[in-house]
């Protein structure tokens, strides 16, 4: 495919460049400024508008997708713990085989309608847990999306259920070793629910696996303060004594990290990803995101994985935050899923360069001001809007036209969503 007058977008660092594309197969093969058709190649003139790079969400889980609009607890949980008690671990519990493929299918059509072409996940299913990677690596083939998948190992459900999360991460990290489209991280729970044996299993499975762990850490004060209670030091100090804390580790939230901390993550080379809505509407705090580093990303903890709305959320909250005399580069989260995905497929995404994954986004944005490379940034948190993608390419293949997912039926998903959500909640009451 030859992809003709193309403005070509790139965030790490900002730059606007006019060129056509060539893609072979699911790779960038070629970009110039004019690049002349070969015989027999389909010719995709995009006459000037602006392609980017397709999204990552670097955190989330998909299984939240069904959860929209259920009726909350019969008493409101009045903290985090009671948050985590009353509804969520309520939700994963009812979680059948059903659920997590259309809780799957769900997250996948409306990241693929926002432009975000690879999901990193984080699930948990505590009564179907052999298998269930499988069902949401099923969904997002299904829809087109790439996916960075792991099984959250905990201590709350007893030994049975913490040795079967185990047992779904080793398989399916062993199974999509060479998948193009899909892999793997070793998943955690929070270190408070975590004991000393599990976290040494999971330092054993990371390390036999050459990955890393995809881990809560610090998001709520809660978190630390049980942490140190009950293992006397703190969250990081847990990790680093069972190897777990590397340029592999995938940390969500760090909301409660202090400086020195950030500067130990810093120094150990792991990534920390910054999720403000679920913050928020959680109520945890506000994370330091300003301080989180180089190796910092966006992720929407189980909102939807639109990621300019997650962008817009991350840049005025930290507004509000630094004041009106201090400014955050907001555009460097946003492009920090890259690298990630980047180190774990072994392919660079993000560049639209000649060797990179044919992972884009077609954006039909006409600016009423002039746009350059300098306020490009501006430009995307208050300009461009999901409306405006009018198409998106992942792994090579254009899945999604015009708002629309090109291979699957969305009403027909959408429909049986609904009947599969009523039935969830139902398990939830009972």
């Amino acid at each position: 495919m030859l992809i003709k007058g193309a403005t070509l977008v790139t965030l790490g660092p900002p730059r606007l460049t006019r060129a056509d594309l060539r893609v072979e197969g699911d790779t960038i093969v070629g970009r110039a400024a004019q690049l002349r058709p070969r015989a027999g190649e389909v010719v995709e003139d995009v006459r000037g508008r602006l392609v980017l790079p397709g999204f990552v969400c670097a955190h989330t889980h998909m299984y939240s997708a069904l959860a929209r609009g259920m009726a909350g607890p019969s008493r409101a949980p009045r903290s985090f713990p009671e948050m985590l008690s009353r509804v969520w671990w309520t939700l994963d519990q009812a979680l059948d085989d059903e659920a997590i493929y259309y809780s799957a299918m769900v997250g996948a059509v409306e990241a693929v309608r926002a432009g975000t072409t690879t999901i990193v996940d984080h699930h948990a299913s505590p009564n179907v847990i052999p298998g269930s990677l499988d069902i949401i690596r099923e969904a997002f083939g299904i829809v087109g999306v790439r996916g960075v998948l792991c099984y959250e190992v905990t201590n709350r459900g007893g030994l049975r259920r913490r040795d079967a999360g185990l047992a779904e991460n080793d398989r399916f990290l062993s199974a999509s070793s060479t998948d193009p489209h899909v892999r793997g991280l070793v998943g955690a729970h929070a270190s408070f629910t975590l004991d000393d044996g599990s976290l040494a299993a999971l330092g054993d499975l990371a390390r036999y696996h050459r990955t890393g762990i995809h881990i809560h850490v610090a998001e709520a004060v809660h978190d630390v303060e049980r942490t140190r209670r009950a293992h006397g030091c703190g969250i990081l100090d847990r990790l680093e004594t069972f190897g777990l804390l590397n340029d592999r580790a995938v940390l969500a939230h760090g909301v409660y990290l202090t400086d020195a901390e950030l500067v130990r993550v810093g120094k150990a080379g792991a990534r920390l990803v910054h999720n403000p809505r679920s913050n928020m509407n959680n109520a945890v705090g506000h994370a330091p995101a300003d301080r989180f580093g180089q190796r910092a990303a966006l992720g929407t903890d189980g909102w939807p994985a639109d990621m300019l709305a997650e962008a817009r959320f991350a840049h005025f909250r930290l507004r509000e935050r630094l004041g009106l005399g201090r400014s955050f580069p907001v555009t460097s989260l946003l492009d920090g899923g890259q690298p990630l995905v980047s180190e774990i497929f072994g392919v660079p995404f993000g560049t639209l360069a000649a060797g990179s994954a044919a992972d884009l986004v077609v954006v039909d944005y006409v600016s009423p001001t002039p746009l350059a490379a300098a306020n490009l940034p501006a430009h995307l948190l208050a300009g461009v809007q999901p409306g405006m993608i009018s198409a998106v390419m992942a792994a090579g293949r254009w899945v999604c036209r015009n708002g629309v997912p090109t291979h699957i039926d969305v009403d027909a998903v959408y429909c049986r969503a609904r009947q599969v959500a009523a039935a969830l909640w139902r398990r939830m009451r009972g």
